[in-house]
C-alpha cells in the first residue's frame, strides 16, 4: 500500500483546527552564528571563584563561564523569555541566583520580559517568583548576610503607565514580595546600591522615561525620579537632593557606585541638560558635588549610566558609556579605557573585590573579561548572542544567510561549512549597516545590497553609496530598519523604501521614485504617552517612513507597503497609482512590521502588527483575500505578550504560514485562524524575521543569531488526517549528496565555537499512531529494487567514538530507528553498507571517523538518482520515491562517478571476503598487511568526488589480485 503525499501546491482545504504537536515535536532547528556578541546589560562575576561569570543577554537568555570568559554556556534556555536586564549572585550562598527579565533600557528595539527568576543551584535549574507586569527589571541587590533578602528595581512598562514599578523587596527568597519605594505609575525603579559597611543603608534610583510612539520622535523625561536613600533596609525612604540638580534639568536617569574602599564616599553619574555630570559624596550621600561635565560621559542616558568605583582604590573610577573611560584621581579626568569613541558601546562593569585587575565588561559586543587590569581581554567571537533585524538568502549552493547586526555591521553566513561544521571561516561582513535589510543579487550573489543603501561587492571588498538621496533633505526620511528587496518576479528589480518607495533595474545607478508619501500627515499623540504627551515638541507633527514592502510573487506591478505609522498601501500598476487598504482596526504607530505576499493569488497578503509602542503586548496579524478591501484579526494561539514581528506564507502549501513573535515561532495550518508553537528546541528570544528557503525555514533573531529548520516538508504534508492512521510514510525532500573533509591542517581546537551543519544525507520523515508489535523496518531500493540500505527498530549499533581529543561533531551518535508514537526523523546517510574492517585498522584516522558509524568506515556513497523509501510498521508496507543529485559544485560527470562507486563496491567486496577468511582462520597472518592495504584504498577512492586516478586504479587492481592470491 503506498500512501501518497504531495507537497500541497494546489491544495484547496486546510484544517480546521490545530494539529496536533506529536506531528512535529522531532523536528530540530540549529543554530548556524555567527559567533559574534550581541548586546549585553547584565554581568556578575562570584568573589569565592574568580574565573566563574554570569551574563544577561538581551534576547540571548543567561550565560555561565568558568574559564574567564573563554567559553560562554547557556543556562536559561528551556525559560519563556531570553530578555534579561539583571544578575544577582547572593554573596552568602554563590548557589543562588536571581535574574531580573527585561532589558531596562529606553531605546528603540528593546524588548521586555515577564518578571524575576531564581536558581539555588548555580543555574541548573530555575523558578519563576513573580513582578510580572514590571516589563524591565534593571538591577538587584542580594543582603550579603542572607540569600533570601533581595531588593530589587523594577522600571515598569516603556511605553505606559503601570502600577508594577519601582522599588520591591522580598525577604524570603522571592516568595513574596512588598512594594518599598513608588513615586507614580509614570516612574520606575532603575538602579540600587547596599553600602559595604551596612547593608541596611541601601540607596535607590528612579526614573521616568518614554520614547516617543514613533522612532524618529525622540525621548521624553519627567522630573518625578531622583536618588533616594534608606536607613533600614528599604522600610522607609528619604529623597536626597543637596548639590543634586534639581526640578526639570535633573530629570534624567542616575548611575550610582559606592565606593568598597571608603564607604561614605559614593559616585553618581547624572544626566541632565545643563548640568549634567559626575556627581561625588563624602557624606554617605548626605550632599553631593560636581566632579565632572564632560558629555562622554553622562550623556544617552537611556542606553547608558555606569559608574564603578575599584574596590581597593576609591579614587580609581571606571564609566561605561559610548567608550569605557578610567579615572586615577577621582574623577577630574577620564583617558580611554576600552574601546572607542565611536564604540563598542560597554554597558555595565564587574570588578573583583578582591583582585581588582579581574574585570568583566557588557555590552553591545557581547561580555569580556580581562585578568590583567585591562592590558589584554577575551574574545566577544564566541557568543552566538547576535541582534538582527531581518534575514534574507542568496541562491548559491549551500546557500547563505545575511542580515544586519546590531552595532556590528553585518554578516553573511554559510548555512553549511565544508569542515563538518560552520566557523568562523564560513561568515563574513557584507558592507551592510549594522541596522536592518540586506538583499543580495539573485543573479550574482557576489553583489549584495542593503542598509540605506550601498552595494557590495564580494570579490573586492569595495562598498559603494547608491542612496537615491545621497544629500538628504527634509522630505526624505529614513530610520533604522528600511527595506530593501528584490521582485519576485523580475529578479533585476530592486526596491529601496524612505518614506517613499524606490525602484531601480541597474544596481542603483538611477532610482525611479514610484509612489507619493504614503505615512500620515499628522496624528494625535497616543494616549499611551499620559503624563509625557506634553513633551512631544512637534505636536504631532512628526512622520513615519516606509517600514515594509511586499512585492508579489505573480505580477511585478503588484506591490504592499506598510508604514510605522499604521498605513498600508497597494499598487497594481508598478506605483503609478496607489490606494490605501489599511485595515480599519490600525490606529497611528501600530507599526506595519511586515507585509507578505501570497504565492498563489494577488488579493491575498498578511500584515504583522507591532503594537509595543502603543503599550499593547498583544499579537496581531491581519489577512486579506481581496486586496485589502477587507481585514480580518488572525492571532488565536500566539499568547499575550507575544508581540508579532513578521509573518510569512508558505510557498509550496496554501494556507501553511509562519509568524515570527517575541519569545518563539507560531506555525499556522489554516492560513491563520489557528497558531500554535513551533518553538521546539529553540531557547526563547526576540524572532524578528524569518523566511522560506527551498524546504528550509530560516530565523534571524534579536539575540540568539540565526537559526534554521532544516526541511519543513512535515509541516507541507501532515494535517489532521495523517494523526487518524496508524502510519504514514511522508515524501521526502530533493537530497543532495554533499561531504565535508576533514581538513588536512591543524584542527580547530574543540573550545573553538561553531554552529551546526545540516544533517548528513536524506531526512526521512514517519508517523506511527502507535508502538507497533513487530520491529519497525526502514529500507531503501534503488532503481532496479535491489536493496540498498536496511534499517531496523531493534538494531543494536556500536556505541559512539570517544576521546577528550576528538571534535564533538566528529562524534555522531548512530542512530535507533524509532518504534515510539509520533511523527520521527530519521537521516540516512546516502550510503551503502559499511565493509568489514580489520581490528586494527579502526585507529586509521579517515576509517575511524564516520558520521553514523564512528568506529568503522561509510559504505561507498550512492549514485544520483532515483531511489524508494520502504516502511514497514504495523503489518502495513509505505512507499515513497527520493531523488538524490549532487552537490551542484561538484565537477565530476556521471562515468567519474559510476567508475568511483563500482571501484567502491569492489574493494568494499573485498574487505568483507578478507574479513570472512580471517575469521575462519585462513591466512590471518598473510592477510593482516594486506587488508590494512586495502582499507587506505578503499578511503582513497571515497575521500572525493572524482574518478580514481590512473594510479590509484592500478594500485586497486593490484590489490584486489593479491587478495584473490593470498586466499587461494
Amino acid at each position: 500500500m503506498r500512501l501518497a503525499f504531495s507537497l500541497l501546491l494546489l491544495a484547496s482545504s486546510v484544517a480546521a483546527q490545530p494539529l496536533p504537536d506529536s506531528l512535529f515535536k522531532e523536528m530540530r532547528w540549529r543554530m548556524i552564528g555567527p559567533h559574534r556578541g550581541g548586546r549585553t546589560v547584565a554581568g556578575v562575576g562570584v568573589p569565592g571563584t574568580p574565573d566563574v561569570f554570569y551574563i544577561g543577554v538581551n534576547n540571548g537568555g543567561v550565560w555561565r563561564s568558568d574559564d574567564y570568559g573563554r567559553v560562554w554556556t547557556p543556562i536559561f534556555d528551556d525559560q519563556p523569555t531570553g530578555s534579561i536586564g539583571a544578575i544577582a549572585v547572593a554573596p552568602s550562598d554563590p548557589n543562588v541566583i536571581y535574574v531580573g527579565s527585561g532589558e531596562g533600557l529606553q531605546r528603540p528595539d528593546l524588548s521586555t520580559g515577564d518578571g524575576i527568576y531564581r536558581s539555588s543551584d548555580a543555574g541548573k535549574t530555575w523558578k519563576h517568583l513573580g513582578l510580572r507586569d514590571a516589563q524591565q527589571i534593571p538591577m538587584i541587590v542580594v543582603d550579603p548576610r542572607d540569600a533570601n533578602r533581595i531588593l530589587v528595581a523594577a522600571l515598569g512598562h516603556p511605553y505606559g503607565p503601570n502600577a508594577e514599578r519601582g522599588i520591591f523587596r522580598s525577604r524570603d527568597g522571592g516568595k513574596n514580595f512588598e512594594k518599598v519605594l513608588y513615586r507614580d505609575e509614570n516612574t520606575g525603579g532603575m538602579d540600587l546600591a547596599l553600602a559595604p559597611d551596612n547593608p541596611d543603608v541601601v540607596f535607590a534610583v528612579l526614573w521616568a522615561a518614554r520614547q516617543a510612539p514613533g522612532e524618529g520622535g525622540g525621548s521624553w523625561q519627567l522630573p518625578t525620579g531622583g536618588l533616594f536613600k534608606s536607613t533600614d533596609g528599604g522600610s522607609t525612604w528619604r529623597q536626597i537632593t543637596a548639590g543634586l540638580p534639581g526640578g526639570e534639568a535633573g530629570a534624567g536617569r542616575i548611575g550610582l557606585a559606592v565606593s568598597p574602599a571608603r564607604p561614605r564616599q559614593l559616585c553618581a553619574l547624572l544626566d541632565a541638560e545643563k548640568t549634567g555630570g559626575l556627581y561625588r559624596s563624602d557624606d554617605a550621600g548626605e550632599s553631593w558635588q560636581k566632579v565632572n561635565g564632560d558629555p562622554r560621559l553622562w550623556d544617552r542616558s537611556g542606553d547608558f549610566a555606569e559608574v564603578k568605583v575599584d574596590p581597593k582604590n576609591p579614587d580609581v573610577l571606571y564609566i561605561a558609556n559610548v567608550a569605557a573611560w578610567k579615572s586615577t584621581d577621582g574623577g577630574k579626568t577620564f583617558t580611554g579605557f576600552r574601546g572607542a569613541p565611536g564604540g563598542d558601546d560597554p554597558h555595565r562593569f564587574w570588578i573583583h573585590p578582591e583582585k581588582p585587575g579581574v574585570l568583566m565588561l557588557a555590552g553591545d559586543q557581547g561580555a569580556i573579561v580581562t585578568v590583567n587590569g585591562g592590558a589584554t581581554w577575551s574574545s566577544w567571537y564566541n557568543q552566538p548572542t547576535a541582534q538582527f533585524y531581518h534575514v534574507a538568502t542568496d541562491n548559491q549552493f549551500p546557500y547563505h544567510v545575511y542580515g544586519g547586526q546590531q552595532e556590528s555591521g553585518s554578516v553573511g553566513i554559510a548555512s553549511r561549512g565544508n569542515d563538518g561544521q560552520i566557523t568562523f571561516r564560513e561568515w563574513h561582513p557584507v558592507g551592510v549597516e549594522e541596522y536592518g535589510y540586506v538583499a543580495p543579487d539573485p543573479l550574482d550573489p557576489n553583489i549584495i545590497y542593503g542598509g540605506k543603501i550601498t552595494r557590495y561587492d564580494r570579490r573586492t571588498g569595495q562598498v559603494q553609496n547608491i542612496s537615491p538621496k545621497p544629500l538628504r533633505g527634509s522630505s526624505y526620511r529614513v530610520v533604522r530598519t528600511q527595506p530593501v528587496l528584490f521582485s519576485p518576479v523580475d529578479p533585476k528589480t530592486l526596491y529601496f523604501a524612505s518614506n517613499t518607495l524606490w525602484k531601480t533595474t541597474n544596481g542603483g545607478t538611477s532610482w525611479d521614485e514610484i509612489s507619493p508619501d504614503l505615512t500620515r500627515t499628522s496624528y494625535a499623540v497616543p494616549k499611551n504617552a499620559g503624563a509625557f504627551a506634553g513633551l512631544d515638541s512637534e505636536k504631532g507633527t512628526h512622520r513615519g517612513v516606509i517600514y515594509t514592502v511586499a512585492p508579489s510573487h505573480r505580477d511585478v506591478n503588484v506591490i504592499w507597503a506598510g508604514t510605522d505609522d499604521g498605513l498600508v498601501h497597494r499598487t497594481t500598476d508598478g506605483g503609478k497609482t496607489w490606494k490605501d487598504v489599511t485595515p480599519p482596526q490600525l490606529t497611528p504607530w501600530a507599526k506595519v512590521s511586515l507585509l507578505d505576499a501570497s504565492h498563489f493569488d494577488d488579493l491575498t497578503a498578511y500584515a504583522a502588527i507591532n503594537t509595543f509602542r502603543l503599550d499593547d503586548l498583544r499579537p496581531h496579524i491581519y489577512r486579506t483575500h481581496d486586496g485589502g478591501q477587507t481585514w480580518a484579526h488572525i492571532a488565536s494561539g500566539i499568547p499575550d505578550g507575544g508581540i508579532v514581528n513578521a509573518v510569512r506564507a508558505d510557498p509550496a502549501r496554501k494556507g501553511l504560514l509562519y509568524a515570527g513573535a517575541e519569545g518563539a515561532v507560531y506555525v499556522s495550518f489554516d492560513d491563520g485562524d489557528h497558531w500554535q508553537s513551533l518553538r521546539l528546541n529553540m531557547p526563547a528570544t526576540s524572532i524578528r524575521d524569518l523566511v522560506v528557503k527551498g524546504d528550509d525555514l530560516v530565523v534571524g533573531t534579536h539575540g540568539r543569531s540565526f537559526w534554521i529548520l532544516d526541511d519543513v516538508t512535515p509541516l507541507r504534508q501532515a494535517d489532521a488526517q495523517t494523526a487518524t492512521l496508524d502510519a504514514a510514510l511522508l515524501a521526502p525532500q530533493l537530497a543532495h549528496r554533499v561531504r565535508w573533509n576533514l581538513n588536512p591542517d591543524t584542527p580547530l581546537p574543540p573550545e573553538e565555537p561553531a554552529g551546526q551543519n545540516p544533517p548528513d544525507g536524506a531526512l526521512l520523515h514517519y508517523w506511527l499512531k502507535a508502538r507497533p508489535s513487530e520491529p519497525v523496518v526502514l529500507e531503501i531500493l534503488d532503481a532496479a529494487g535491489q536493496l540498498v540500505r536496511r534499517f531496523r527498530s531493534d538494531d543494536r549499533p556500536e556505541a559512539p567514538l570517544e576521546g577528550r581529543n576528538i571534535p564533538d561533531f566528529w562524534i555522531r551518535p548512530p542512530q535507533v530507528l524509532s518504534a515510539e508514537p509520533g511523527l520521527h526523523r530519521f537521516v540516512w546517510d546516502l550510503h551503502y553498507p559499511a565493509p568489514s574492517l580489520p581490528k586494527a585498522s579502526l585507529q586509521y584516522p579517515i576509517a575511524a571517523v564516520a558520521l553514523n558509524t564512528p568506529r568503522s568506515p561509510l559504505g561507498p556513497w550512492v549514485l544520483p538518482g532515483i531511489y524508494t523509501v520502504r516502511l514497514t510498521a504495523g503489518g502495513k508496507t509505505l512507499t515513497q520515491t527520493l531523488t538524490v543529485k549532487m552537490d551542484p559544485r561538484v565537477q565530476a560527470s556521471a562515468s567519474d562517478l559510476q567508475r568511483q562507486f563500482d571501484l567502491s563496491r569492489e574493494l568494499g567486496a573485498a574487505l568483507d571476503r578478507a574479513d570472512e577468511a580471517v575469521r575462519a582462520g585462513k591466512g590471518a597472518s598473510g592477510l593482516s598487511g594486506l587488508q590494512g592495504q586495502l582499507v587506505q584504498l578503499y578511503d582513497a577512492v571515497q575521500e572525493v568526488d572524482a574518478a580514481p586516478t590512473t594510479q590509484m586504479a592500478t594500485a586497486i587492481r593490484q590489490g584486489l589480485a593479491s587478495l584473490d592470491l593470498a586466499l587461494k
